[in-house]
Parts: structure tokens; C-alpha cells; sequence
């Protein structure tokens, strides 16, 4: 009888586990909470993607995630803080195309921007945009080609700050047309528009979502984007491939690390809720009103995707002849 029993038991415990298996995904890690440390300040549109996707991710994990803004120059003090933190899965780096930038930019940084860190999943990507004034000289991104070529060294084109992905975008716009222009740096997406709209410049390099009202109100006009389709919010502007340069495409991106030596299986785990998240039809409706493409990857894809933009920006910043800071 007591065997019996102690079959009777042994079944019902299995029967238990089994039944409780689809559960174990949305267990959390451990009762800590998770922190995603954020390299850019609350408010902007960095910020709030890593918000939506990390409330989405929080509910279906059953733990929180505390959003931790820790802006500074190329990301540094973010991703040092992420770098040097313990590697179990709570602690995780808003990480972007302005890692790869500082990895060429910099003579040296407090951490290796490829060894140190572990791929999660890439968020999104951001549309950029060449514009001019609303009721300006240039109507179409050809007008524009075509004023440089005839005016070699009279095209100025501004964006935000030396080094940031705007300011490079600007700097490999030349290279890949082939014309003389100076890039004239700016503190801040405000006073680029300010100085287009003002005729200082003229024409801007800039990420959408912040000047995409301006462009509605027809303040400012967008010749071309700069990404590999059309944007969504801008469908009939071509994009910069389009437009005569065969194979351009710059996009800014997002994405999620952890400390170097993260455990497999809890990257694998951040990697499934990550996706999930992004797969959200509220997380796609927030992100696409922010002119940000909802895209998820492995690990492994990820991975490539910096190893690639490292390789990338360091090629412009040398041609373009930027100092090492």
C-alpha cells in the first residue's frame, strides 16, 4: 500500500510539473528587479522605446524593469556601468549604433564594445531624412545633387553634434555623392532646425520622429530618406538609393546587451521575451508612432549587425578626417 502510494504521489507530481511547463517561461528570473540602463535621456525617442519594450517584457516575465537614464557622451558611462556589472540578467544596456561610433571615435574606451558585452536582441530602427526648408530652392533630392555639383564647396549641411550618427550619415552623404560640401555641427536637433529654417544651412541630416511634425506642417520638407525603404509615416518621399545613389542606406538602431559571460539560457530567455514584446501589437502601434521600425533578431544577428557598423563608421570618421577623442 505504501508503494502504491508513493506511485500514486510520484504521478501526481509529474502530472504537476508537465502541467505547470507552459507556466515556467513567464516565471521570473529571481524577485530582484531587472535595470536597463538607457545611455540617452528620458523624454527622447531612445528613451521611450526602451519603456514600451521593457513594460511589455516586465508584464509577460512577471518582474520589473527599472528604466535607469544615464546619458553622457557616446553612451560611454552607460555601457561602462553595464560592462563591469554581475552577468545574471539584471543588468541590461539600451545599446545602439552610437556604441559602433564610439568604438572608431575614441582613442580608448573603459571596455571593449564587441568582447565585453553579450547580444540580446536588436528593438528597432530609426528612419532618417535629408531636408531642406519648407518653401525653399530645393524641391527634390535631384535639385539638391545638382546644386553641389554646380556649387563645389557653397553646400552647407547641418546636423547635431561631431561624431553623433547624424553628423556621420552627413559625412558618408558626401562621400557616396561625391561633392564638395562642409557638415556644420550643431548642439542638438533644436538648433539644426532652427538654423535650416533660418537659411544657416541648407539642407539637414536628422532622425524622423523629431522633426516629423515640422515636415507635416510643411515648415520643412524631406528629400529624400536614408534607410532601405520608404518610411512608413513619409510614403511617398523616396529614399536616398532611389534617388541616384545606388546602396546607400543608413539607419540608426537600438538593441539589448548584457554583461559579457550572461548565462545562455538567460540570454536565450531575454532573447524570447524581447521578440514577444516587440511582436505585441500595442509595442508595434507605440513604436511606428515614433517613425521606429519594430525589429527583433538572435543574438547572433545582432552581433554581426555591430560588428558591421563598427567597421562602417570608422571607415567615415577616418575620411572625413575627425579627431580621436
Amino acid at each position: 500500500m505504501r508503494d502504491s502510494r508513493r506511485g500514486f504521489v510520484g504521478l501526481m507530481l509529474t502530472l504537476a510539473a508537465g502541467a505547470g511547463a507552459p507556466y515556467a517561461l513567464a516565471a521570473p528570473l529571481s524577485s530582484r528587479p531587472i535595470r536597463l540602463v538607457v545611455p540617452f535621456g528620458a523624454g527622447g525617442v531612445a528613451d521611450l522605446v526602451a519603456r514600451s519594450v521593457a513594460q511589455k517584457m516586465s508584464e509577460s516575465m512577471g518582474q520589473s524593469i527599472v528604466i535607469d537614464n544615464k546619458p553622457g557622451a557616446g553612451g560611454v558611462v552607460a555601457s561602462d556601468t553595464v560592462a563591469k556589472a554581475a552577468p545574471d540578467g539584471h543588468t541590461l544596456l539600451l545599446m545602439s549604433n552610437g556604441n559602433a561610433v564610439s568604438a572608431g571615435l575614441f582613442k580608448s574606451l573603459p571596455y571593449d564594445t564587441v568582447k565585453d558585452f553579450a547580444p540580446v536582441s536588436t528593438l528597432g530602427y530609426f528612419d532618417m531624412a535629408v531636408l531642406a526648408q519648407g518653401n525653399g530652392k530645393f524641391k527634390t533630392f535631384a535639385d539638391l545633387v545638382a546644386y553641389a555639383k554646380a556649387n563645389p564647396g557653397r553646400l552647407n549641411i547641418g546636423t547635431i553634434n561631431v561624431g553623433s550618427t547624424q553628423n556621420l550619415a552627413g559625412e558618408l552623404l558626401k562621400t557616396s555623392l561625391g561633392i564638395d560640401a562642409q557638415v556644420v555641427p550643431f548642439n542638438g536637433t533644436p538648433a539644426v532646425t532652427t538654423a535650416l529654417r533660418g537659411g544657416q544651412v541648407d539642407v539637414a541630416v536628422e532622425i524622423l520622429s523629431p522633426v516629423l511634425s515640422q515636415i507635416e506642417a510643411k515648415a520643412l520638407r524631406a528629400l529624400a530618406v536614408m534607410g532601405d525603404k520608404r518610411a512608413p509615416s513619409l510614403p511617398d518621399v523616396p529614399t536616398v538609393a532611389e534617388s541616384g545613389t545606388p546602396g546607400f542606406q543608413v539607419a540608426s538602431w537600438n538593441a539589448l546587451a548584457a554583461p559579457a559571460g550572461t548565462p545562455p539560457d538567460v540570454i536565450a530567455r531575454l532573447n524570447r521575451e524581447a521578440r514577444a514584446a516587440l511582436d505585441s501589437s500595442e509595442v508595434k502601434k507605440r513604436l511606428q508612432a515614433l517613425s521606429v521600425e519594430p525589429r527583433g533578431s538572435t543574438p547572433q544577428e545582432q552581433a554581426r549587425l555591430l560588428d558591421s557598423e563598427i567597421q562602417r563608421w570608422s571607415v567615415v570618421i577616418q575620411r572625413a578626417g575627425i579627431p580621436k577623442q
